[in-house]
């Protein structure tokens, strides 16, 4: 069996600028995810670690540091990690940034979600068990990124499932959530710059433009047009209907 690529690559060619993902069935048994690089293709697995590894007999570094973590918490000491580890953390974090990627481009939106929430709570680990600001922001500075990618997953789950209300708040939450991160962070004056808020400020907008209007909102805008059409009598049989509902709803 030849070890030369050029026939996989030839036959799924790399494309500037498009993402190009698709899943494959392993030798295995399993599926995997592939995703076309430049030079070639990333393979992962769809769950756990996504090279496969059980680091020290866990699903993955992360894990096995907070669990570390939680044993020296139980004896009342600290858990400090090296520079070594730190760096080790992060390159395994790059695995779940290309997997969750992936997944987006296939609408794969529970394992983005998945995938997003374990970076951030890896910001989250790393912040917490190291007194070194530089080691921190190297992974903190992705921040609000994973958590507009995560915030994009969670809101397009409730898009699909035809529940405006509840993604428009997912998309309100995301965004404030990056707002916050960086209004306490050294960089305050990049949420004015910050291409993630300018992007779910966009997407808000665009999906409060294709939200369907409630019965309550139909009943309003009725009673304005009837108003405007001096058709008093309808307009108070709106407004009394109106009132009603609000009642109901209280």
């Amino acid at each position: 069996m030849s070890l030369d690529l050029n026939t996989i690559l030839k036959d799924w060619p790399h494309e500037n600028g498009n993402i190009k993902v698709r899943k494959i069935a392993g030798l295995d048994g399993r599926e995997k995810l592939q995703l076309r690089v430049d030079l070639g293709v990333l393979q992962m697995e769809l769950a756990g670690r996504p090279d496969g590894r059980r680091p020290h007999n866990c699903e993955s570094l992360l894990e096995y540091h907070q669990r570390r973590a939680t044993r020296a918490a139980g004896k009342g000491e600290t858990y400090e990690l090296t520079p070594e580890q730190c760096a080790e953390l992060q390159q395994e974090g790059i695995q779940y940034y290309h997997r969750y990627l992936s997944l987006f481009q296939i609408n794969d939106f529970d394992g983005v979600v998945r995938d997003t929430q374990r970076n951030l709570d890896l910001f989250t680990f790393v912040s917490e068990h190291t007194d070194r600001e530089d080691f921190s922001w190297s992974l903190q500075q992705f921040r609000p990124y994973v958590l507009m990618m995560n915030t994009r997953a969670k809101a397009s789950i409730f898009l699909g499932q035809g529940k405006f209300a509840e993604a428009i708040a997912e998309i309100e939450r995301g965004r404030d959530g990056i707002v916050d991160f960086l209004q306490q962070s050294n960089f305050p004056e990049l949420v004015s710059k910050s291409s993630e808020i300018a992007f779910l400020d966009e997407w808000l907008e665009e999906v409060k433009a294709k939200r369907p209007l409630s019965k309550l909102e139909i009943m309003q805008r009725e009673m304005e047009t009837a108003i405007a059409k001096e058709l008093y009598e309808r307009a108070a049989e709106l407004r009394d209907a109106i009132k009603l509902l609000q009642a109901k709803k209280h």
